[in-house]
């Protein structure tokens, strides 16, 4: 077995069956950051001496022959926006360097009793709100397939950490793309589950402590297989503490599906059309995807979105953006709240617009997203899965001099804003419905390209088991970086 590219699963299985002790694993998974790392700075803060005693007492459990959980005696990081007990906490952002919690988020301590050992924090743009991975506390992370290229964003350190063999599994987060955009750029696993599946209590942003869940957001496992994210699921869905006492998380199995003929695959490639074109490496990778498919038997129609990627878009900037303004400065908020009387459609005075918005607007935003909700619930009785781009383009050059609303990604030849590029993901996260990330193969430079694999909401379960079908139709599957 290579331990730095086995699955989770795969490691768990080995500690279990004593073919490798949970404290030579974590030893093993250590020097290859020490190794590895400084290229790439994905992995941002460390825990060593307590995920040591952590191994430890995993292997006495083993001893005893006891199991602590589906994660047991597996090193594992999380992205640096979940608050993690006595270790450094930081969103990203300078004034939080010295931030370290009393206690974990939700999610990081249900890791933590299935087994998990948190050996450390992968990186974060400041408050996971960029494509790229940099801030002012750990610097920039590099893609591992391409140094001078971005990981994504905003779990750019996750994806690349699980690429590199720095970690075998990872917790990040998805609000506008931020699980699916590196899982793309940098060839890895990711799901976004259906929206409130996953508690972000103990996620920054919001402010560090806060009860609320935020609307959009999920947290989500990155590995390398789909059967790491359906483990990985499992530990961290559920309710919040409080609402525990009268209900239960059952995620829909949906009709069963024998075999890939089975399914019923649409395909929306060609939605973007001139308002957002997606690169012709990128669309040749696609295709080649869903042909492979199409010649196993599955049904494949290419087909409209139901609900236009531009109207889509336009949801997310009104529901999302707010949010992020929320936490805007008082002077900057003034000044984007003055926007609210300009008229007009153009998609980057939407999102200044939208930064400011009062409640009024976001709640008729809310009501338009419901009737998009609708649509796609209508959509899915006919399809069980849609196959859509994650991102115009494969990992891009590093970009981090300008600011985010000034910069601009190369589509065959077409400048592209950044806050335009990630419509695919947006328009698909702002109706709440879960997607799987997975890698279809590479442009011919060499750049990982992956796919998003959308479902009806809350079936997460059933998603996985179809992705795990057309994974095998189409015969792809991780590959490390060729270092």
């Amino acid at each position: 077995m290579d331990l730095d590219f086995a699955t989770a699963t795969e490691l768990t299985r080995a500690v279990r069956d004593r073919k490798i002790s949970s404290r030579e694993l974590l030893d093993h998974v250590l020097a290859r950051v020490e190794q590895r790392n400084p290229s790439l700075n994905a992995v941002v803060a460390l825990d060593i001496d307590r995920a040591r005693a952590a191994a430890g007492a995993a292997d006495a459990a083993t001893a005893r022959g006891e199991a602590l959980g589906p994660l047991h005696g597996i090193p594992m990081t999380v992205k640096d926006v979940w608050e993690t007990e006595g270790l450094v906490t930081t969103a990203g952002a300078a004034e939080l360097a010295d931030h370290v919690p009393r206690a974990d988020a939700l999610a990081v301590g249900r890791l933590k009793a299935a087994g998990a050992i948190i050996f450390g924090k992968s990186n974060t743009p400041l408050y996971a709100g960029d494509f790229q991975t940099f801030n002012d506390v750990y610097g920039i992370t590099n893609n591992p397939w391409d140094l001078a290229r971005t990981a994504g964003g905003s779990s750019g350190g996750a994806a690349a950490a699980v690429a590199a063999g720095l970690t075998p599994l990872e917790l990040g987060s998805d609000i506008g793309g931020s699980i699916r955009n590196p899982a793309h750029f940098n060839g890895v696993y990711g799901l976004k589950p259906s929206w409130g599946v996953v508690p972000s209590r103990g996620h920054i942003p919001g402010p560090p402590g806060s009860l609320a869940e935020t609307d959009v957001n999920c947290g989500g496992p990155l590995a390398r297989s789909l059967e790491d994210l359906r483990t990985a699921l499992g530990v961290v869905a559920g309710p919040v503490p409080e609402d525990a006492v009268a209900w239960r998380l059952e995620l829909a199995a949906g009709p069963p599906v024998g075999d890939v003929t089975a399914v019923r695959v649409a395909t929306v490639f060609t939605e973007g059309g001139d308002f957002l074109p997606v690169a012709r490496d990128v669309r040749a990778s696609l295709d080649a995807f869903a042909s492979r498919i199409a010649d196993t038997g599955a049904q494949v129609d290419a087909v409209p979105l139901p609900v236009p990627l531009a109207d889509g878009l336009r949801s997310w900037q009104e529901l999302v953006l707010p949010i992020i303004g929320a936490g805007l400065p008082a002077k900057d908020f003034a000044a984007f709240a003055k926007l609210e009387a300009v008229s007009g459609d153009d998609p980057m005075l939407t999102s200044a617009r939208a930064l400011a918005s009062r409640y009024r607007s976001w709640a008729r935003a809310n009501g338009v997203r419901q009737r998009q909700r609708a649509a796609w619930a209508t959509f899915f009785q006919q399809y069980d899965v849609v196959l859509a781009p994650v991102m115009p383009t494969a990992a891009f050059p590093h970009d981090t001099t300008r600011p985010i609303t000034k910069r601009l990604v190369d589509v065959d030849g077409i400048a592209v804003p950044h806050l335009l590029a990630m419509a695919w993901c947006g328009a698909i996260g702002s109706v709440l419905l879960p997607v799987v990330t997975m890698p279809t193969g590479s442009t011919p430079a060499g750049l990982p390209v992956g796919i998003q694999l959308i479902g009806p909401f809350l079936t997460d379960l059933r998603l996985l088991h179809i992705a795990a079908l057309l994974q095998t139709a189409a015969g792809t599957a991780f590959t490390g970086p060729p270092y």
